[in-house]
C-alpha cells in the first residue's frame, strides 16, 4: 500500500510540475521540466532525507550530548524492531521534531531545543513514540518526497511569477492565444494543488502515528499531554527554520499563524485538530473527554 501510495503520489505531483512547463512558450519547454521531473523523483528517493535536514538546519546530535534522549529512542526503536536512526538537533526555540528517510534502515530523527526544554522526559518519550511510529510504518517516504517536489514546484512558481512581472518569461505568449493568461493561472493554482495533495497525505498519517505511537510507549496520556503543549509553544514561539513545503513533516504545525489567519491555516492545516488528537488519545488511555 505504501509502495501504491508513493507512487501515486510522484505521478500527481510530476504531473503537476510538467504542467507549469506546458504552460511557457505554447510547451517548448515541457521537455526540459519532464527531464527536470525525472531527476528530481530519483533525488528524493535516495536524498530527500539529507536534503529536508538540510532544508530546516538540523545537525547531528552526538551521543554524549544527551545520553538519556539516546537511551529513549534506542529503548523505542527497540520495542518496534526497527533499527537505531542517527538523531539530529534544530537550534529552534519552538517546540517540535519530526522523522524522515525513505525506509527503518535509511531514516532520522529531529528535534528542536525548544521541545527539549518545554517537556518533561515522560512527554518526550510519547512524542518520540510517534515519530518512530512514523519510520515503522514506512509513511514518511511519502512525506518526505511531498516536502520536496512541493519545494520544488512553489519554487518554479515564485521565479516564473517574477519572470512574468519582469517582463520575461512568457513575453510572447502573452501576445498570443492567451498564453499569458494560462500561465499566470497555473503559476497560482500549482503550488495550491501541491499544498493540497500533502495535506490529504499528511492528516491521516497523523492520527495513524498518534496510534501506533501510544501503542508502542504504552503510555497515549504522554502523547496526548505532549500535544497540548506543544499546540501552546507552536502558537506563542515563531519558528525560524521551517517552511510551509516542509511543514507536514512536523508533529506540530510549526507555522501557526494568529487571529483570523489562523481560522484560516486551520481550515487547510496539514495536521488534524489538535483537539481531537488529543481525544482519540485519552480515550485510548481510558480518560473521559468533554
Amino acid at each position: 500500500m505504501t509502495t501504491i501510495k508513493t507512487i501515486l503520489l510522484l505521478g500527481v505531483l510530476t504531473a503537476i510540475f510538467v504542467a507549469i512547463g506546458g504552460t511557457i512558450r505554447h510547451g517548448a519547454y515541457l521537455p526540459i521540466f519532464l527531464a527536470i521531473a525525472i531527476i528530481m523523483n530519483f533525488v528524493s528517493y535516495f536524498w530527500s532525507d539529507k536534503i529536508v535536514l538540510r532544508m530546516n538546519k538540523a545537525r547531528p546530535l552526538p551521543e554524549n550530548e544527551a545520553p538519556w534522549l539516546y537511551d529513549m529512542v534506542r529503548e523505542l526503536t527497540g520495542n518496534a524492531g526497527i533499527p537505531m536512526p542517527p538523531i539530529y538537533l534544530i537550534d529552534e526555540a519552538q517546540p517540535n521534531a519530526f522523522a524522515t528517510g525513505r525506509n527503518p534502515t535509511h531514516a532520522a530523527v529531529a528535534v528542536t531545543t525548544g521541545i527539549l526544554q518545554m517537556l518533561d522526559r515522560r512527554q518526550l518519550r510519547g512524542v518520540l513514540a510517534h515519530e518512530i511510529s512514523h519510520v515503522k510504518n514506512r509513511d514518511i517516504l511519502i512525506a518526505t518526497i511531498a516536502a520536496m517536489l512541493a519545494t520544488l514546484i512553489s519554487y518554479t512558481a515564485s521565479m516564473l511569477r517574477w519572470g512574468m512581472l519582469l517582463g520575461g518569461y512568457g513575453g510572447r505568449d502573452r501576445e498570443s492565444d492567451g498564453g499569458g493568461l494560462s500561465q499566470l493561472v497555473m503559476i497560482i493554482v500549482a503550488p495550491i494543488a501541491a499544498f493540497l495533495v500533502q495535506m490529504a497525505v499528511s492528516r491521516q498519517r497523523e492520527f495513524q502515528a498518534d496510534e501506533s505511537g501510544a501503542k508502542l510507549s504504552r503510555d497515549p496520556d504522554a502523547l496526548a499531554s505532549a500535544l497540548e503543549r506543544i499546540d501552546v509553544g507552536a502558537q506563542r514561539i515563531p519558528n525560524q527554520t521551517a517552511t510551509p513545503a516542509t511543514a507536514s513533516l512536523y508533529i506540530m504545525n510549526p507555522l501557526h499563524g494568529g487571529g483570523i489567519m489562523q481560522g484560516f491555516s486551520k481550515l487547510f492545516s496539514t495536521h488534524p485538530a489538535t483537539a481531537e488528537r488529543v481525544r482519540r488519545l485519552r480515550a485510548m488511555a481510558g480518560v473521559q473527554v468533554y
